[in-house]
């Protein structure tokens, strides 16, 4: 009989399926900007958001601590949060309407959408750019929260890059990572990350079975990925939450083995790490 040997964080006993994935509403993205606040003096805040993948081929995914901020993942936004005199104001800067270019990537929310769905005044992302000079010129404490390096010398990121070009633009601003607060505050989950957590460990689990009672010898690795994967997306996840692994044989000393595209025999041993 082909062994296998499973690594994954799951829960042991599996409830009931939720039908239906806990949100996080908008008062708690405005509570998480509140907070980051708290520890701003007066000044700019900017984070930076993901850019769309230059090849049509690859998912587009939005950098956790903006999304953690703002729950809004379309791809080139920025959230700029002011603070003067104890007053912060929060803008959401998005790419506009463009029916010529969503023809291709599917239709965007523009502006008006993403202030409907995140409460902040939202702008087109062209307005960035004059928006930060203009407050620079009056609040000379720029905070940044990205989720790459930011060196000072504008290292390789797009992120640092436009950190170092505002620095060039502004040589009397004084720069703040607030990247390591955010990190911090996204430690302490709330109810509503607990379910969804919750709902990604019972997903994982149910696949991990699927993928127990399916494998056997002569299957391919990547017949038991695509079962897993499946599996996820069939009961509510969004996605793998790295690589899967599925390794028989040799392939099962590899730690990050991911390629999973060797055929499994009989009496081997078949590491899967996997999570959703």
């Amino acid at each position: 009989m082909l062994r296998c040997l499973l690594v994954a964080c799951v829960w042991a006993v599996l409830a009931p399926a939720p039908t239906v994935a806990a949100q996080v509403p908008a008062s708690e993205y405005a509570a998480r900007r509140a907070a980051v606040a708290a520890h701003m003096q007066d000044g700019v805040l900017v984070a930076l958001g993901a850019h769309e993948p230059r090849e049509d081929y690859l998912s587009f995914y939005q950098t956790p601590s903006f999304y953690y901020l703002t729950g809004f993942a379309e791809p080139d936004a920025a959230l700029v949060m002011v603070k003067r005199g104890g007053t912060v104001t929060a803008m959401l800067f998005v790419q506009p309407r463009e029916p010529a270019r969503e023809v291709w990537t599917g239709p965007r929310p523009g502006p008006e959408g993403a202030q409907r769905q995140t409460g902040m005044t939202a702008r087109p992302i062209a307005a960035l750019r004059p928006t930060l000079d203009s407050l620079l010129a009056t609040l000379p404490q720029l905070y940044v929260v990205s989720d790459a390096a930011l060196n000072d010398d504008g290292g390789g990121s797009a992120d640092a890059r436009y950190v170092a070009a505002l620095r060039a633009r502004h040589p009397k601003v004084t720069l703040t990572d607030l990247s390591p607060l955010v990190l911090q505050l996204r430690g302490r989950k709330s109810p509503a990350e607990l379910a969804l957590i919750r709902k990604a460990a019972d997903v994982t689990a149910r696949a991990q079975r699927e993928a127990m009672r399916a494998i056997r010898p002569g299957l391919n690795e990547f017949e038991i990925q695509a079962l897993i994967e499946y599996t996820f997306r069939r009961n509510g996840a969004d996605r793998p939450s790295f690589a899967t692994i599925v390794g028989s044989g040799p392939n099962s000393t590899t730690l990050h083995y991911s390629a999973d595209d060797r055929f499994m025999r009989d009496g081997e041993v078949v590491v899967m790490d996997i999570g959703a």
